[in-house]
């Protein structure tokens, strides 16, 4: 016995299909990712400062960005990549012709971001059917930076970064006037890492535990500012306008660094910036090579092979 509308179905299925393939090609083809953001890759930049459960919510399906599980199944427009999945996509597109009542998604929430935890074949449908908006249970977990739709996947990830980072140090309370905004993935860590060794430094010196607020508010007043002073005064900011100035404050400390290991004792920060400046230059080919390769790996297996 034949299943109703199978005809339908089965055309419903292969013309998302082949929208996925033209919103496939047009990235490749502009090189700009539009592939679903794995939660896990979200999860693994950022611990939510708190979670709560949101209940039954009526979400903007152009909101929803991400999966849990089904993120290489379907695009960043939750058209279908995969013919296997077609059996479960008509299931649920059969339910729409027969008017059958379908079970709310499951969603986690980032800032004004959504992934999918159950649901994610509903949500193709719903995108397929041209609706805008579909049920939701939601679960919010709460970040200290904002997250939108619009964001591309590095986007994204830089942002989650940037949160965890917030909630590590409080910089957005202790100095909201602040603008650390490195451009490459992995670089807060790099940042965090010299917050906890000026940490460990003051401690010594104090021969007692610091703060970390203290520290904090010690480094940005005393390291990060004094450089970033420098860097604008001597015009690096515009001499490398593609770079932020938190990519020109980790430049130096590197810089510094080698210098200090050269001379055997601490230049600090100003003369460090300064001796950079005399020479300064971005990051070498084979820097960039690296660097591009280490974000190039924190990224989805999708968003390589399309680029960004």
């Amino acid at each position: 016995m034949s299943r109703p509308f199978e005809s339908e179905v089965r055309h419903d299925f292969e013309r998302a299909r082949h929208h996925g393939f033209l919103a496939d090609l047009r990235a490749i083809l502009s090189r700009r990712a539009r592939d679903l953001i794995p939660y896990h890759e979200v999860r693994q930049r950022v611990s939510p400062d708190a979670e709560s459960y949101r209940g039954l919510q009526t979400v903007r399906l152009s909101q929803i960005v991400g999966s849990m599980d089904r993120f290489q199944d379907f695009n960043r427009e939750f058209f279908p990549r995969q013919r296997f999945s077609a059996g479960r996509w008509q299931n649920v597109d059969r339910a729409y012709y027969q008017d059958v009542m379908l079970p709310p998604i499951q969603l986690y929430k980032v800032g004004d971001v959504y992934f999918v935890k159950d649901g994610n074949h509903r949500v193709s449908v719903a995108r397929e059917r041209g609706q805008e908006y579909i049920d939701a249970e939601v679960i919010e977990g709460h970040i200290r930076a904002p997250m939108d739709a619009n964001m591309l996947p590095n986007e994204l990830l830089l942002q989650a970064e940037y949160a965890e980072f917030l909630r590590r140090t409080d910089l957005d309370r202790l100095h909201p006037e602040h603008d650390i905004r490195p451009s490459a993935l992995g670089r807060y860590d790099e940042i965090w890492g010299q917050i906890q060794a000026h940490r460990d430094w003051l401690s010594a010196i104090r021969h007692e535990p610091v703060d970390i607020h203290d520290a904090v508010s010690d480094w940005y007043a005393y390291i990060y500012c004094p450089i970033i002073e420098v860097a604008r005064k001597e015009g690096l900011t515009d001499r490398f306008p593609q770079y932020t100035e938190a990519d020109i404050y980790l430049w130096v400390m590197r810089h510094r660094l080698a210098i200090e290991q050269e001379l055997g004792h601490d230049i600090g920060p100003v003369p460090a910036a300064e001796a950079y400046a005399e020479t300064a230059q971005p990051p070498g080919p084979v820097d960039r090579v690296a660097e591009a390769l280490r974000g190039l790996l924190a990224l989805p297996e999708r968003i390589i092979r399309h680029g960004e």
